[in-house]
């Protein structure tokens, strides 16, 4: 894996999580995303929740999905880094406007906030010591 040989070359801080532990974390993480945004959107279509709530979680969405070809196929860590800023500013946005509506959506992104917190940290270590 040619994305593999690159990471494994990056400088980077020595609490950086395995590869496998990343992917076993997103894997838990998933299924509260598709469960809980699905919601929203679901809800939205049916006018039960103001079109306005579904912004960030689509712009989340479509952040979190780029984060990966971003990372690992363009292999451009200051976009990469970039993408997962707009991830972490965009979940304490989608939990505000979301709790007035639905709260245990907004307390279920707790997990996924402190995930993408730490991924940012990480990302942005490793950006800087990369450049």
């Amino acid at each position: 894996m040619v994305w593999r040989q690159w990471y494994d070359g990056l400088i980077k801080p020595a609490w950086t999580p395995e590869p496998l532990t990343i992917g076993l974390i997103w894997q838990i993480l998933y299924p509260v995303i598709l469960i809980t945004f699905g919601f929203v959107f679901v809800r939205a279509i049916r006018k039960r929740l103001p079109w306005k709530v579904t912004i960030p979680f689509a712009i989340n969405l479509v952040a979190n999905i780029l984060f990966t070809p971003i990372q690992f196929g363009l292999q451009n860590l200051p976009l990469a880094a970039a993408d997962i800023l707009i991830v972490l500013i965009t979940i304490p946005v989608m939990m505000s406007m979301i709790w007035k509506h639905h709260r245990w959506v907004a307390v279920a992104q707790v997990p996924y906030l402190i995930w993408v917190l730490l991924a940012t940290t990480l990302q942005f270590s490793i950006t800087w010591w990369n450049l």
